[in-house]
Parts: C-alpha cells; structure tokens; sequence
C-alpha cells in the first residue's frame, strides 16, 4: 500500500528537484503517430463519427508554448521537477499507463468500473470507444502536424520510463495517450455514469503519467484534454454516436452485473497514486 509517508518524501524530493534548467540541442522531429488501431477481436468500425468541417479544433485548443513564453518556461521546470518520480510506485504506473490499446486500456479502467472486461465481452462498448478514439485521433494528429513541438526530452535532458527508441520523433503538442485515456473517460462516463468521478480521475491519470513519464510537456497534456472534450462535446450531439452508446449501455451494464470485480486492494493502491499532485 501506498504509505502518506511515501506521498510525503517523494513530495519533498519533488521541490528539491527543481533546478536551473541546462538547454539541449533540438532535432527535427519527424511526421506524428498514426492514431489508435482497434482490437482484431472486434468488428473494424468506421473511420469516424464527424465529418470534415465538424470541428475546427485549431480555434479550440490554445497555440503551442514559444521559446521563452512563461508557459514553455513552466513546461521546462515541470519537466525537470517530475524527473524526482523516477523508481517510485507512480513512475512505474505511468510505464503502464504507456501501453495502449482495448486490452491495456479496459484494464486501466477496471478499479473506475469496478469491473473486470475483456475485449471479447464488450464489442459494442469498444466499438464506440475505438470510433471516438479515432475522431480524438484527428483532432490531436492536426494540431501536433500545425505546431509541430519539440517533446521535453529534446529540450532539456533527464531520466524517461520509456525508451526514447519507442517514441521516435514524434511531436509533443498535444499527447495522444492523454487524449486517448480523456476520451474513454468522457465516453464511458456516458455508459456508467454511476462511476463518473471515478472515471474522470483515472482519465485525467493517464495524461499525468505523460508528464511524470517525461515524453510530454504538462501543456501537451492539458491541451489534450481540452481537445478531447471539444471531440467528445460533438459527438454527443451525433446521432450515430448516441444510437452505438444507446447499445454499449445496455452491454455494459449486463456485463457489471456479473464479471468480476478488480481486486479492491490494488484499486485502493492506484486511487492513493492517482491522488499524488503531479507538477
């Protein structure tokens, strides 16, 4: 279990970990990363609920940090601050929280359902949420393509729970992953809406393990979560996407009342994770 001692010690190695930021030479970085592939278990669902035109989430999300703004200036302390998480319980959860996918995905939720899924239970449920994931997909793939930012590590150096081989030279601004675990919260929220709180923290928690993993800037982050709020905002008003949910709600809730539940041991240990301030 996760003790308020560890909280408080690692909160202290936090603040003792700030420091005068040394700057590293840039690269260019190359093309993003394609978005989410779904599950071979399930159906392949369309490419997406909006169409063209739908959304202009350029006017939604905020410009990139500049060099020498006080937002990229704070991304840079944040950065080098959170590199005193590496070793600890949250630094390993955030290498978790790396692996994408329904699998890995349903898995990470499974304390916020307070239910344990398997793919192959919940076609329309990931049906749904892999057609969301792919309109969060082209939100984040336009603004990282139009702002094109350097990830953290690019800028200034210090330990990663990721090996920098499996980033390549993708773009920073916003994170895919942190726009991913958003999206499944907000959607599953509409499923299980008995479990909202708890979903939106482990949502929120995805993104946090970016910043405390190092691969994102904490701007990239919240970017992320108000581009997929823009994405899932509109695909609320969508009728395709109300008529899938209408029958992922019906799945999801045969399927709670009989799968097992997680391990409430391990869910008290993540909810004492999650809880630690991040930045």
């Amino acid at each position: 279990m996760t003790s308020l001692r560890l909280v408080a010690a690692l909160l202290a190695s936090l603040l003792a970990a700030c420091s005068t930021p040394q700057p590293a030479p840039t690269i260019a970085p190359a093309p993003v990363e394609s978005t989410f592939a779904p599950t071979s278990s399930v159906p392949s669902p369309s490419p997406s609920y909006l169409g063209t035109g739908d959304l202009d989430i350029l006017s939604v999300v905020a410009p990139a940090p500049v060099e020498g703004s006080i937002r990229y200036e704070a991304d840079r302390k944040t950065f080098l601050a959170t590199r005193a998480f590496e070793g600890s319980p949250r630094w390993r959860m955030a290498a978790d929280d790396a692996q994408l996918g329904s699998a890995s995905l349903l898995t990470d939720f499974a304390c916020a359902l307070n239910v344990v899924l398997e793919p192959a239970t919940v076609p329309q449920t990931l049906r749904l949420l892999q057609r969301s994931v792919r309109d969060a997909g082209v939100a984040m793939n336009t603004v990282k393509n139009h702002y094109k930012r350097l990830r953290p590590y690019r800028i200034d150096s210090g330990p990663l729970c990721r090996a920098v081989d499996d980033l390549g030279d993708t773009y920073d601004y916003p994170s895919g992953h942190a726009m991913a675990g958003w999206t499944w919260a907000m959607a599953l929220a509409q499923l299980a809406p008995d479990r909202t709180t708890h979903l939106l923290a482990r949502g929120r928690a995805i993104g946090d393990s970016r910043v405390v993993c190092g691969v994102h800037n904490a701007s990239a982050v919240d970017a992320s979560r108000v581009a997929a709020t823009a994405v899932m905002v509109a695909l609320y008003a969508n009728p395709e996407w109300q008529s899938d949910a209408r029958a992922a709600r019906s799945e999801l809730a045969a399927v709670r009342a009989t799968a097992r539940r997680p391990d409430p041991a391990m869910c008290a240990d993540e909810a004492a994770l999650i809880a630690i301030p991040i930045g």
